[in-house]
């Protein structure tokens, strides 16, 4: 009843018109939360009243529109492309998946979408999972309603809502290091080309296989790259390398500092 619940809803949503007479998902290419061009956005929570509730609460906005909801990782995956969302609000828990493969597949397939994860449990561990898949922001649901949807106009404008020294002070955890002793830079200039290029990528987001079809590289090149770089950059996992690359573009003279 609830995944038909939420399918009824988007079919709904997808017939009404626009006061101008344009159906609604109709793509134009004003900017996401201009006059006449809300913020599309598409939710994701197994909880009915959750979805709900937020649904309720976003559609009070005038420049913020719910597109459609999925209340599985399935049903998100299956749904999410064709509705074209400038935003994914995304649980981290689903009951045959997580939100944060949903974030990693949708963004694959819609790279401007910006997702922002929405979870009930504090966890560092599912924070540097949301950073290595590209998400914009990680906000627990205990957050306030005006709070949340300040956040989707953050993430829906291509802003972070992931504070950089937060990410610091996770990587330095993760390394037993002080926070004020950094060696991420020195570490970083050890690195060839190549090895920065697919560091980047790692920090979108992106698969083994996906980083080889960019680069025009076999899988098994790819993993022979990333364990090279993980052992310049003095760490074991990817999630912390992905964590690395983060910094050094929100440090990059080219890019600034991300706003949050």
């Amino acid at each position: 009843m609830d995944e038909a619940h939420a399918r009824d809803m988007d079919e709904a949503h997808a017939r009404q018109e626009t006061p101008g007479g344009r159906p609604r998902g109709t793509p134009d290419r004003v900017p996401a939360g201009s006059p006449g061009r809300p913020v599309r956005v598409f939710l994701v929570d197994d909880h009915e009243v959750v979805r709900r509730g937020v649904r309720d609460l976003l559609d009070a906005e005038e420049d913020i529109e719910v597109v459609g909801e999925a209340a599985s990782a399935g049903r998100a995956l299956a749904r999410g492309p064709a509705l074209r969302p400038d935003v994914a609000v995304l649980d981290v828990r689903l009951p045959d998946g997580d939100g944060i493969t949903v974030c990693r597949e949708l963004r694959s397939r819609l790279p401007g979408l910006a997702c922002l994860v929405l979870t009930s449990f504090d966890d560092d561990e599912a924070l540097l999972d949301a950073i290595m898949a590209g998400a914009a922001g990680y906000v627990l649901k205990e957050i306030k309603g005006t709070d949340l949807v300040a956040a989707v106009r953050v993430v829906a404008a291509g802003r972070s809502m992931l504070d950089p020294a937060t990410t610091a002070r996770l990587m330095s955890s993760l390394r037993g290091e002080e926070a004020d002793e950094p060696r991420e830079p020195d570490a970083l200039s050890g690195l060839s080309p190549r090895e920065a290029e697919i560091l980047g990528l790692i920090g979108e987001g992106l698969t083994n296989r996906q980083i080889g079809r960019r680069l025009y590289l076999s899988e098994k090149t790819v993993k022979n790259h990333i364990s090279r770089l993980l052992a310049k950059l003095g760490v074991e996992r990817r999630i912390q390398a992905a964590v690395l690359a983060t910094q050094a573009g929100q440090h990059s003279p080219e890019h600034g500092p991300v706003p949050h």
